[in-house]
Parts: C-alpha cells; structure tokens; sequence
C-alpha cells in the first residue's frame, strides 16, 4: 500500500533531494520514496529508500535521497508498506522534503554523512565488505542528522576490518580537525573505533589519530577523535573498524563528520583531546603521587561534553600532582592575565585541590607555578572551578596543574571541558559610525542559560535589543561568547546596555551592565534607512524634505435632530503619516536605495539630534524618483518615500549565516560555476535561497 503528498513541489533538474518521516508500524516495514514528475506532472520514476529491516510500533526515521533526473519539474513524497492481510496499520508524521540537511561545517558531502543515496561513498579497506542498511532506530523527533540509511561493514574472516571514507576533502596544516561518526558496535565487547587521517599531496598517509568507543551495550554512540593536521597535510579522511573482529560480525556507521574542532571556550590554548578527554587523556601525564588519570569508562557514565570525561583515582589518602602538556600561548602573553578552568565532579571518596598554571619561555626552561591556596572540591554533581593568574614576563607556553590530595582511598574525581584563556573583559562594547552600529561582546556565558539584553538611553528607558532569533529575551545561550551587532542604536546618544543572565527561565537574573558609548552624529541633513533584519541593506541618504506629518484618525460624525452639534465617536489617532524625500547622487546610491526598498520589510529611519525628529520605524508606500532635472546624463534622483509609522518589529531576527558556511557551499555543489548557476545573487547563497527554490 502506498500514499503520497496531495501536492507536488518544484525541483530542479540534477539537484540532490533528501526526504525523511518518522514512521511506526507493529505488523510491517515500510520505506519512502521521491516520486519524479515532468512539466506535465507524468510520473519519471520513483527513488525508492530500501525497506526497514525490521517493523516496530516504536517511532524510527525512514529516509532516501537522490537527484532529480534531467526531465524532473516536480517531485512528491511517496511512503509505502507491504501488508499480508488487512486491517494493517502504518503510520508516518514529521515529513520533510528538500534540501540535503548536513551537519554545518561538515566537510564531507551529504552521501558521505548520511548514507542516503547509495553506499559508493565508503570503501571496503580491510578484511571486509561494506554495504547500506536501514535498521529500526529511534531518534529524537526534532534530530534530523541521523536515521535511514547506515554504512554496515561485515567482517569477512576473523580478524581486524576497517573501512574509509571514499571523500577526502581538503585540509589545511596547523588547523585542529574533530572527526565523528555513531557508531553500532555487534557486542559490548566489540574492540571498535574511528579514526581521523592526513595526507599529503600525493595521497600518502601522514597521519591517523584513533579513538577507540567503550561501549556500554549495542546502540548507537558517537565518538570522537581529533588532531591537528601535521605539516604537508593536503586532505583528510575517517575510518572506522573493528579489532580481532569474528567472521560475520557488523559494525554499522551513520552520520559521518568531519569538521575543525568545536570551541569550547573562546580563545581557549587547550586542543580538543586535552580538554574533553574523548579519545583518552592526550597530554594529561601523573607527575607525583600514586594517582592515575585515564578515560572515563564506559561511553556515557561521566561526562559534561562529549561521551566521556577524565577521571583521577588514588588509591590511598596522600597527595599527587597532575598536570597538562605545554600549550602555546598568544603572542605577547608575558605580563598578562589568563584564567583557567574545570568542570569538576567528585564520584567517590573526597579531595582538597590546589589548583595553578605552570609557565614557561621559548626555551622550554620552567619558569615556576603559580597557583592558589588549598581548598576541599565542592560535591555533590558537577561544579565549574575557574581562578585568574598572571603570566610571567617571558612566559610563551603554560600547562595547568593540580596538586591533588585524597582523603580517603579509592577517591575518584572526574574532570572535563578544560580551558586556558587570555582574560578579557566580560563585557566589551564598540560604536562603528560607519555602519551606524554598536558591537557588543560579552564572553564567559554558560551555554544553556538564558540571556535578555537591553539598550538603555540616558532617561532610563530600556528597549530589548535584536538578535538572529529576534528580540533577545530568554533566550537559550548556545556560546560562551556572543558578538550582538546592534543596529538599531540611536545616533548621537550615549547608549549602554543592561544583560540579565538566568540558569532557568523561572530563576532570579543575575546581571551585567556595560559602559556607556555613543554613534557621531554626523551631517544633520543625512538620515539613515535600515533593515532590522537584513542590515546589509542599511544606507544613508541626503535628506532633501523632511516628512510634514499627520495623524489620520477613524471617525464618525452622527447629526442629531434638535441638536446644534454632532456626536462624534472615534478611535485612537494613529501614528504619523508624512512623506520623506531624499537624494541619490549616484548610480550606485540609487542602486542601494533599491536594494534597500525591494524587500518590503519594515525599516527604521533615523536621524541625527537637533533636527526635532525622533528615530521611526516605518512602512513605504509607492515611491516615485525622478531626476532633479529632466535630463538623460543626469544621475541625481529625488526620492518621495511615503512614510507610515508602525511598531518595532518583534520577532524580526538579523538574518546570517550562523547555520551556514562556505564550507558546506563547498561540499554541496561540485564546483563554482554550479554556485553561479543555482543563485541569483551572492545574497541568495547567503540565504540558500536557489533559483526555482
């Protein structure tokens, strides 16, 4: 049995499609399907996903992907089961069809990652063979970077087997990679792994860092591995395999990515493996001391990032000393303040932690500790232990270290999500006149709190600023470190603002507040038009006549008999209503007025102090623009823009790439020309909004 989307949607010919439901159904499998229509809505053919391996009541993902054949002008869904009987139910919600949705940054393409279009983007390298499945999993409704399709590698004798990626995209030397990829081990006991790559030019491996999974069962657990391309690396790949596998055995793969390392603190010295402990302790050694320090085992039971965390045990009460690598600092560090931190959970027995950073110059030569005093490590759950120190003078590298006393033996204390910064303000704040914007930074946010932001005028008034999501209030803190670009500032006035920062959107604020700075007035007889959501188009204009405002009001005038005046009802007066006219002296300028106009958004005008006029956000009616004089070889154009004053738009955010990059432009399309040939304009790509799209 089979049904399909009433409607068809627009395609365009040799592009890649992804189509995914959840589906549930106790009796039978089911599969999906993208159904290829021509200009006349005849059926081309039917990119079918294989079956589910097995049906289950639960709600698992079906998915399928595949490029629009040559003739394609429309595509529908089509879902499908194969029931012995009747009365058999299946059930299908949350349907999406369009674009391939990939991981951001992923330097893979979208076959590598998902698996959803056939199995050639994986290579059989070891001892084994590589096929495509679609078992029965789980995944979260709104999880929409895994499910379907899954890379499945069979041993072929006892023995090691592996498999790599077929993709090797390139790599920069000196730029730290994260690789990931879940992976379903055949047993608990399964010795398996990814792993991250290098080559150089010719193709010659230079490099591999292998992360082994401790896995706590036969699910789906991701696992990272990560390293630094080594010098002359020119691409990068990841494996995966199993060690001393047994004939027959299947480790299966979905969702492989490979990305530059995510930032866990900005400005952070520690690499990846040194501060998340994924693939094991990296450069952590034990100085002194009976303790030890190892990977938190198995995957899941102790973690603040990733799937593990590392973990200190002493096996009597007496002091040892751990300490980190050597890590690079910025240039010109000597003299100056760094902080540190640690996400800290003591799971057994108790500690006192002295905690401090050890210097040293170019030479390597150890320029001492600094540390604080001796302190006991707070229980229960996970705590963040953060201190200031300063660098010495010479100081080019630093490694934290802890000096660690257990109060009592088989004490274990867990440790992950490490960092060591160059100390800067909490809160920054920068005005740019040429733009007419304000930049606030604010660092050392904790991700999964929440944040309001307010820009506060020297009466006291308080507007809440705009975000990507538009305006910030309660909203969920995805960063340590958020860069506002506020546009919306007025000119001329000293503006600053006031951030209110809650664990929970029900707990009382804490705050931050930063100084005052303001945008140089400039010329009185220029305005600024802006987009509140597209700031890109923003622009400055000569005004040539200010508006001469009204305020229309709806009312009704009624004349009763015996009665000299009238009753009158109204309603509110309205706002201001006025036309603006303003210059363009230029080609250009007259272009960006356009380009500002073409959206139809609601703009905000602003103005300079002393011209007795207040910053409005306004529609525009039908704009007229002739020359200021009636002649072809005449650039200046005069511009009446119908004004009508309306409110602040609220749920408006400031359009970005945040969930995209050039990166993923990279990966999704062959080579550049395709880019030119599915977009517009470079605003589109920006976007992602394609020609026929």
């Amino acid at each position: 049995m089979q049904a399909r989307t009433v409607s068809s949607y627009a395609v365009t010919p040799w592009t890649e499609y992804h189509a995914f439901c959840d589906a549930s159904g106790a009796t039978v499998p089911e599969r999906i399907g993208i159904r290829w229509l021509d200009g006349t809505n005849a059926e081309i053919s039917i990119t079918w996903s294989l079956t589910t391996a097995s049906a289950s009541a639960t709600w698992h993902r079906i998915a399928v992907g595949g490029e629009a054949p040559g003739t394609a002008a429309r595509a529908q869904v089509v879902v499908s089961s194969t029931p012995a009987a009747g009365a058999v139910f299946s059930y299908y919600e949350n349907v999406y069809f369009g674009y391939p949705i990939t991981t951001v940054g992923n330097l893979f393409g979208f076959n590598a990652e998902a698996t959803e279009i056939d199995a050639t983007a994986w290579f059989n390298e070891v001892n084994s063979t590589v096929t495509r499945q679609a078992p029965m999993v789980s995944w979260p409704v709104d999880w929409y970077l895994a499910g379907g399709h899954v890379i499945a590698m069979t041993a072929s004798a006892n023995g090691n087997a592996s498999m790599r990626s077929m993709d090797r995209p390139d790599a920069t030397p000196g730029v730290e990679y994260v690789a990931h990829c879940y992976l379903n081990p055949p047993t608990s006991g399964s010795v398996t792994w990814v792993e991250l790559r290098f080559y150089d030019s010719g193709g010659s491996q230079i490099q591999a860092t292998r992360s082994t999974l401790a896995a706590p069962g036969t699910g789906w657990y991701r696992q990272y591995a990560s390293a630094t391309a080594p010098a002359g690396t020119a691409s990068c790949s990841i494996a995966a395999g199993i060690d001393t596998a047994t004939t027959g055995q299947v480790l299966r793969v979905d969702t492989a990515v490979v990305t530059t390392a995510p930032v866990l603190r900005a400005g952070s010295v520690l690499p990846y493996a040194d501060a998340s402990f994924e693939q094991g302790v990296a450069g952590w050694t034990v100085v002194s001391g009976v303790a030890t320090i190892a990977r938190s085992t198995p995957w899941g039971a102790y973690l603040f990032d990733g799937a593990y965390a590392g973990t200190i045990t002493s096996s009597t009460a007496t002091t040892s000393v751990i300490r980190s690598a050597k890590f690079p600092l910025p240039t010109g560090a000597g003299g100056l303040d760094f902080r540190t931190e640690v996400y800290s959970n003591v799971s057994a027995g108790g500690w006192t932690l002295v905690r401090g950073v050890r210097w040293y110059d170019a030479a390597n030569t150890d320029l001492g500790l600094t540390s604080g005093s001796s302190a006991a490590i707070p229980t229960p759950n996970w705590w963040l232990l953060g201190n200031t120190w300063t660098a010495p003078v010479n100081a080019t590298q630093a490694a934290i270290e802890y000096s660690v006393t257990a109060t009592s033996g088989s004490s274990v204390w867990r440790i992950d999500r490490l960092a060591l910064w160059q100390s800067l303000p909490l809160t920054d704040i920068e005005a740019h006149d040429d733009t007419a914007s304000i930049t606030l930074t604010l660092r050392e946010l904790t991700v999964g709190e929440y944040i309001t932001i307010y820009r506060v005028t020297p009466d006291g008034s308080r507007t809440l600023v705009r975000g990507a999501g538009g305006l910030i209030s309660l909203t969920a803190i995805t960063s340590d470190q958020m860069i506002i670009e506020d546009y919306e500032a007025p000119i001329g006035v000293e503006v600053s603002y006031y951030i209110e920062l809650r664990a929970t959107i029900s707990s009382a604020p804490g705050f931050r507040a930063s100084d005052g700075v303001a945008l140089a007035a400039g010329d009185i007889d220029w305005c600024w038009l802006k987009d509140p959501g597209e700031p890109q188009r923003n622009a400055q204009f000569t005004v040539v006549i200010p508006p001469a405002w009204k305020r229309s009001i709806a009312a009704a005038s009624y004349r009763v008999r015996g009665r000299r005046n009238p009753v009158v009802l109204s309603d509110v007066r309205g706002g201001l209503e006025g036309d603006l006219t303003v210059r363009t002296h230029t080609d250009e300028e007259a272009a960006a007025l356009h380009w500002l106009l073409d959206s139809g958004h609601t703009l905000l005008w602003q103005v300079v102090p002393g011209v007795h006029e207040s910053d409005l956000y306004v529609t525009v009616g039908d704009v007229s623009l002739p020359r200021t004089v009636p002649l072809a070889d005449e650039a200046w154009r005069e511009w009446t823009l119908p004004l009508t004053q309306v409110d602040m738009p609220t749920t408006v955010g400031v359009a970005g790439s945040a969930g995209r990059t050039w990166q993923d432009i990279l990966t999704g399309f062959a080579t550049w020309q395709e880019v030119l040939d599915a977009y517009d304009t470079w605003e589109d790509v920006l976007f992602d909004r394609r020609i026929g799209g």
